[in-house]
Order: structure tokens, then sequence, then C-alpha cells
């Protein structure tokens, strides 16, 4: 039995390379994570960037660099065609003296431009961070906060996405006729459920795993990790199936499993912006839990319980969801 279900999973895996949508979706993860690592911010970030002229002043660059977002250009020319951009950059030019003055468009918002003039001052009376008096306090957030919401979202996206692998095969299994070879083959149509039903799970674990280690998560509990995306592919396999099972065109499957992208990204909102008073107006959705189980594993604060607790909430909302479905995915393998 346990062969035939790995068989069937070959098969499935094969052709998905085969397909150019499926293949797309395998390497998703991975441009996730390159994606993230570009685009999100570090904890220690400043959005600042300040404009030098290049060779001028070596020593103020430096000054500059470990508070600010430092760009050097040649010329004064191509300062002022930098500054006119629509961007907030500030160039600090040398004045006719010894000084130096702060170049503007004039639409920066006052805080850039009164924390380039108190470096700039700081920088001419020589003040460094070890003559400040103020003391650093941490919470021990390593962390950056629209990181860890970007791969948690993406964690998630990813078991969708084994959803939508599963759909489209069945899609295409429907189209060669091979569905109904499975009453003639020795599969059992339990087996060949479990057969589909791995390229869910298999394709948003791996991919979860390389999503996590390309962001720098590699020191997370992966057991935890397991969990919690096991359990939150489970509704994305019983849709892909019904897609699957419902449509006869690759392009329609795949755009009916897109409503899933509307209770996922509800329910991220309800998390991230919504009081406490309206956080039970979720609780139905499984997307919900994942999304604080996976919080509290990429925080590394997460406890066998309470990880447990959320992938209990998500597979008792699942089975649910699997009683009311079975009958019409039953109907559909006749």
């Amino acid at each position: 039995m346990i062969r035939k279900i790995i068989i069937i999973f070959l098969r499935d895996l094969k052709t998905s390379v085969r397909n150019f949508i499926t293949l797309y979706i395998l390497v998703v993860p991975v441009i996730f994570a390159i994606l993230i690592n570009v685009f999100s911010p570090g904890i220690n970030d400043t959005t600042v960037e300040i404009l030098l002229l290049e060779g001028e002043n070596p020593k103020q660059v430096d000054y500059f660099k470990q508070f600010a977002k430092v760009e050097l250009l040649e010329s004064l020319e191509a300062i002022q065609d930098r500054v006119r951009k629509r961007d907030n950059i500030v160039a600090i030019l040398p004045g006719t003296s010894k000084d130096y003055y702060i170049l503007t468009q004039g639409n920066e918002p006052d805080y850039v431009v009164d924390y380039v003039k108190n470096l700039a001052a700081f920088a001419h009376y020589d003040i460094g961070m070890e003559d400040s008096a103020a003391e650093i306090l941490t919470y021990g957030r390593e962390i950056p906060p629209l990181k860890k919401l970007m791969v948690n979202t993406a964690m998630i996206f990813t078991s969708i996405l084994g959803g939508m692998i599963i759909a489209l095969n069945i899609v295409e299994e429907k189209t060669d006729n091979t569905i109904s070879a499975i009453h003639l083959s020795p599969v059992s149509r339990i087996g060949f459920i479990a057969g589909k039903s791995m390229m869910g799970v298999v394709i948003p674990v791996v991919g979860s795993i390389l999503l996590l280690i390309i962001t720098g998560f590699g020191d997370i509990n992966f057991f935890h990790v397991f969990f919690m995306v096991t359990t939150s592919c489970i509704i994305s396999i019983l849709i892909g199936f019904i897609e699957g099972i419902n449509n006869d065109d690759v392009m329609n499957a795949a755009g009916n499993m897109k409503l899933l992208f509307l209770p996922l990204f509800g329910s991220i909102a309800g998390v991230e912006l919504l009081a406490d008073k309206w956080q039970p107006l979720f609780y139905w959705i499984p997307f919900y839990w994942t999304y604080k189980g996976n919080d509290l594993v990429l925080s590394n604060r997460g406890s066998w319980i309470e990880i447990m607790k959320h992938s209990g909430i998500v597979l008792g909302i699942s089975i649910l969801v699997f009683l009311i479905l079975a009958p019409k995915i039953r109907k559909g393998l006749e």
C-alpha cells in the first residue's frame, strides 16, 4: 500500500517538473525567500539617506555611515540631479569656508531634515556614541517584525500552492482520462487520494524549510515547523481535490484556488490590526491559528503545548471541512 502511494507521488512529481505552471509553483518558496531578504529591513536599519561628495571628506563619510545610508557622487551637478528625484535623500555639501550646508528638494519630511541637521552638528563637534549618556535597553527582539510577518505569510501561502498543485494534477488526470482507470487498477481509492495528497504536504514542508533557511531562521525548532506546516496543508489539500474534480481547465482550477487568499490575508489583518475583542470573529479560519502558531515558532518562544494547541485547532477545523467535502470528493472520483 505504502509503495503504491509513493509511486503515485513520484509520478505526480515527475509530471509537475514537466509542466511550467507547476514547476513555477515548486520554486516559488525560494523566490519568496530571496525577495524577503532583499526588501525586508534589518531591525536596526535606518530609512534616512545622506548624499555626500565623493573624496571630499572620508572621515565624515565613515561617521555618517554609523547612523544613515550614505551615497557618494563625483560632482555637484550629479548630486543636485539626485536630490531632485522622488525619494527623500538629503545632501550635505562643503560651503565656501570649512562649514557645510544641507541641500534638500524641499518636500522631505521634517523628521528626515532634522535628523540630518543633528548628524551634521554632531559630526562638526566630533561627538561620538561614547559621548552619549543614554542607555540602550532591549526586549530581546532580534528579528525585524516586518520580516517575521512576511516569512509567516509566505509559509501559509506555500501551503496553498501545494493544494493548487493537487488541483492541477487532477485536472490533467481528467484530461488524459486516467481517473476512471483507478477502479481497474490495484490502487484503492484511499491509496490514490493519499498518493495525490503527498504533493500537497511534501512541497509545502520542503519549501517552508528552504524559505526559513534562506531568510535566516535556521536556528528555530523545525519539529514545530513540521507540525504547523503539515496541519495547515490539510485545508489546501481538500480544496485542491474539490477544484480539481469540479474543473476541466487548468486556469480555472488555479483561479478558484486563489479564493483561499481572502481568508488568508483577512486572518493576518485581524491578528495584526484589530483589537482583542474582534479576534473571535476569526476563530473559524484555520489560517488564523496557523499564523499565530507560526509566529510562536518564528519567535522561538512557543512551547510544545502551545504548538500542539494551535496545530490541534487547525486539525479540528480541517476534520470538520473534510466531513463536509468527503462525499463530493468520493463522488468526483467515481
